[in-house]
């Protein structure tokens, strides 16, 4: 073999080891980067605050087995709750009293809502200068929305009565119908004060309301003169008043009363 292709073999040979050599070298690995570990949380100071254990039924007797005290944020307790550093023994005060209202399990128990058992359980859930009135409903539901009406539903009143005036005038039998309450809380359909496992239609002979003094008087005197419906309110318009007031016959007289304030109507 001549020199020359010698010394290219050779070459070659050196240059492949060496091209080999550094493929088979092993890349080192990155240095770990070094992080902080993060600070624990801040602990929020906590006072115990007495709370219902379960949930809890308007109308239901509390006993010691609905309570228990539970850590509350300092941040998140109102004058409202019972705490046991200002009330050590809040939870037997409030064993026996009533609840006005139904309460989450979980949710604080302040006083507002209960009521000691002194009277009676209507007694203790009517608003203070509120009277309680039953009227007199149909069965079938045909004067109270077809059942649908519920506890703590606001509906409006009706009263129909025969006008005996325009009888007289006429000689033909004469149906009046006229709104004399709006916006009127209903407490009670029958003995049924709360809606009870998802029911959707209450039936009872009585509804229960909840009424101002004046407004009682309106009602017993509607009564004793004509039928009463009801007619149920959206709940969008709870607390509102009505845009325009009942429209009245042109050729009856009639007396619509409004929020306790009569108003005579004379014939036009």
């Amino acid at each position: 073999m001549k020199p020359a292709r010698l010394a290219v073999l050779a070459i070659a040979l050196v240059t492949g080891g060496l091209a080999a050599f550094l493929m088979s070298g092993d890349d080192k690995p990155p240095a770990p980067v070094m992080t902080a570990a993060p600070p624990p949380p801040p602990v929020l100071p906590t006072t115990d605050v007495l709370v219902a254990a379960a949930e809890l039924p308007m109308g239901q007797s509390l006993q010691v087995a609905d309570l228990r005290w539970q850590p509350w944020p300092d941040q998140a307790i109102t004058p409202g709750y019972i705490t046991r550093t200002n009330q050590p023994k809040g939870l037997e005060d409030i064993t026996g009293s009533i609840a006005r209202s139904g309460f989450l399990a979980g949710e604080p128990i302040r006083p507002q809502k209960l009521a000691r058992p002194d009277g009676g359980f209507m007694a203790a859930i009517l608003p203070a200068g509120m009277r309680a009135v039953a009227i007199v409903t149909d069965t079938r539901g045909s004067s109270s929305a077809g059942g649908f009406i519920l506890p703590n539903d606001h509906v409006d009143l009706i009263r129909t009565y025969r006008d005996e005036e325009a009888m007289q005038a006429g000689g033909t039998e004469t149906q009046v119908s006229e709104t004399i309450l709006t916006d009127i809380r209903v407490l009670a359909v029958g003995q049924i004060v709360q809606e009870k496992n998802g029911s959707n239609v209450v039936t009872g002979e009585t509804a229960t309301l909840a009424l101002t003094p004046a407004q009682a008087e309106i009602v017993t005197l509607a009564q004793k003169v004509g039928q009463l419906s009801l007619s149920l309110r959206s709940l969008a318009d709870a607390g509102r008043t009505p845009d325009a007031a009942p429209e009245i016959r042109a050729d009856a007289g009639v007396t619509v009363v409004r929020f306790g304030v009569s108003k005579q109507q004379s014939r036009r």
